[in-house]
């Protein structure tokens, strides 16, 4: 306890020492949040461990794709998948808790710092002693500890002007984070902050505002390795309750891409043939959102197009030795809903919405590079980012399902002054589907016809399945609220088969049957 006061100490001492001497301190505030969540998952993936580190199952060879393009980020040339559909294995359940403590602090001449700790834990993963033995020991904190979420200063007014200046580490949400945002909003709670410098500039009815931020810094280990985000944004709100957003984000990852390391003159041989020469990968994603009230009704509506070369995803598509150094992103992706609150007790409100993310699965294009004659054609879907919206707690559990569209209906309603209540369904399909070995099925096993031709293929369905869900909540207080839920899932024939809809596309969810699927949760939050 006294290392982290320490540390807690020596950070608040930074943030005022950064400061110009002229800035003298007013005010400190402490504060915080404590969320406590558990949930659980059945027959849906593959292990009990976390979902996002499950082990993946294989569900098609490598010696079975031979030549074709398939691009998995989890199994490479094999299929895998991270999802069973199956009632086989056990049913994954984790308690999480996330801590937060805050700290601001404001200056004279318009100067503040903010400064937030938080700690993301595993009930269970930390507990001091072995009950056998009564051994205790320390806590175990190689990836739980205490970490620096946010530590930023904040300068407004800068030259007199309608200007603030926000530098250092930050949360970066845009637009409502349907592109950009802080995870807050999934199971795994966990957030995400960068490593940015943000101006903005605010008028009476509109703001600009630019950044930049370092995603990942190669140091002195490549001459330009770094992956970096860059943005700008403007909002206008001149028309009564409705507001304007307008955005372009620019991701550029310049890390070092090989497939192979040979002599000096087969290096050349490379060059002359165009082959294992990847670029900078250069992201730029240009989105709009309107967002607003009329009257009863409400709305919420976006749109975004990708544009840009791709070969950190075309590094990836190997059937045999070289990756697609000439793959692009072109993508499309629409989010919209639209509500309507009728005046009468409980106050229910009926909602419609939608979302679609362009995708592609050229993966069944093999003739070329199963006979070597020319290099493999990747499959890249949108890119979401670092997405805080949440279509599926079952199928979209960390926000980064593409390659897919879905439509959802549902009612909300206050059936008490602090009591939140709603249902939902949804039905989600594949946009472009996988093309499968041709196979028979014995039991719980695909059996291919004829694995050592590739090209003859059958394909995957795209209905994912239908999801229904129920949720409450009960505000005790201002500051304290709990929650529940629980979804069921109608497991589609898209699911059984399998179709590369996850990690943007890059990932398949293909099973071992076509059992439906539940998700339960019960959190609390306290903020303080």
């Amino acid at each position: 306890m006294r290392r982290k006061t320490q540390m807690l100490s020596l950070f608040i001492l930074a943030c005022f020492v950064a400061l110009p001497a002229y800035a003298e301190l007013q005010n400190i505030q402490v504060g915080g949040e404590l969320r406590i969540r558990g949930n659980y998952w059945s027959n849906t993936f593959n292990s009990q461990t976390q979902p996002a580190f499950a082990g993946a199952g294989v569900r098609w060879p490598g010696n079975w794709l031979v030549g074709r393009p398939i691009g998995d980020i989890i199994g490479g040339q094999a299929i895998t998948s991270y999802y069973d559909w199956s009632e086989r294995g056990a049913d994954y359940k984790v308690i999480e808790q996330r801590t937060i403590l805050r700290i601001d602090a404001d200056f004279t001449n318009q100067v503040a710092a903010h400064v937030e700790l938080d700690s993301f834990d595993v009930w269970g993963e930390d507990f001091r002693s072995n009950w056998i033995t009564g051994a205790d020991a320390r806590q175990n904190s190689a990836e739980d500890d205490v970490s620096l979420y946010q530590a930023y200063i904040e300068v407004d007014e800068l030259f007199g002007l309608p200007l603030e200046a926000r530098i250092g580490r930050q949360e970066l949400v845009l637009a409502g984070g349907w592109l950009l945002g802080n995870n807050t909003c999934r199971p795994e709670f966990a957030g995400l902050s960068y490593d940015a410098i943000r101006l903005t500039y605010a008028g009476e009815s509109y703001s600009i505002s630019g950044f930049t931020a370092k995603l990942a810094d190669a140091g002195i280990a490549e001459e330009d390795g770094d992956t970096d985000l860059m943005g700008l944004y403007a909002s206008c709100s001149a028309v009564e309750n409705v507001l304007f957003e307008a955005y372009w984000v620019w991701l550029r990852d310049a890390g070092m891409l090989n497939d192979t390391n040979l002599v000096w003159w087969a290096e050349g041989v490379e060059n002359f043939l165009g082959l294992d020469d990847y670029d900078p990968t250069n992201l730029h994603t240009i989105a709009l959102r309107a967002s607003g009230t009329l009257g009863a009704f409400d709305f919420d509506a976006n749109a975004a197009y990708q544009f840009g070369n791709a070969d950190r995803a075309g590094f990836l598509f190997k059937p045999f030795l070289y990756g697609d150094n000439e793959a692009e992103y072109s993508a499309w992706a629409a989010d919209a809903e639209i509500g309507y609150t009728f005046d009468i007790a409980w106050q229910p409100r009926a909602f419609l919405s939608g979302a679609y993310f362009d995708g592609e699965d050229n993966r069944d294009d093999v003739f070329a590079t199963f006979f070597q004659l020319g290099r493999p054609e990747s499959s890249v879907s949108f890119n979401r980012l670092f997405s805080d919206t949440l279509y599926s707690p079952v199928l979209d559990d960390i926000g980064q399902m593409s390659n897919f569209w879905t439509v959802k209906f549902g009612v909300d309603a206050h059936p008490m002054e602090s009591i939140e209540a709603g249902l939902y369904a949804s039905y989600f399909a594949a946009l472009a589907t996988f093309d499968l070995p041709v196979y028979i099925k014995l039991g719980q096993f695909r059996v291919p016809v004829a694995p050592g031709i590739p090209f003859w293929t059958t394909a995957s369905d795209e209905e994912l399945g239908w999801e229904l869900g129920l949720w409450a909540a009960y505000h005790y207080s201002e500051d304290l609220t709990f929650r529940a839920g629980w979804t069921h899932f109608f497991t589609g024939s898209g699911l059984d088969t399998g179709n590369f809809v996850d990690f943007n596309g890059l990932a398949f969810n293909g099973g071992l049957d076509d059992a439906d699927a539940d998700y339960l949760y019960a959190e609390t939050k306290l903020r303080f």
